[in-house]
């Protein structure tokens, strides 16, 4: 039952963050700084809760090349640099992840 109250709890304070902002559109003025770093929080997040799952997969840093994520979240950026395409980058990342793991054991 506590998960489930702590899912509805995150869920209800997600939505009165968001709809904070919403309601406070042409009522509150936001400072220069913050209007200009606003974009980059989904970037910083994203990268947040992926770069320790690339970086450190069994809890500490692995930098290697028989490291089957890290491999897969290099190709997953070249892909994406090249393409600028979210469903390329996210098939050509699963693509090599699998490879990687299957060749790699």
């Amino acid at each position: 039952m506590s998960v489930w109250l702590t899912m509805v709890v995150c869920g209800l304070l997600t939505f009165a963050l968001r709809l904070s902002f919403i309601a406070a559109e042409g009522r509150v003025i936001f400072p220069r700084w913050f209007r200009v770093v606003l974009p980059f929080v989904p970037v910083a997040t994203l990268t947040a809760l992926v770069a320790p799952d690339l970086l450190m997969p069994h809890g500490a840093l692995w930098l290697s090349w028989s490291n089957a994520r890290l491999m897969a979240g290099l190709v997953a950026i070249a892909i994406a640099a090249v393409t600028r395409s979210v469903l390329w980058t996210l098939l050509g990342g699963f693509a090599a992840l699998a490879l990687g793991s299957a060749a790699m054991g």
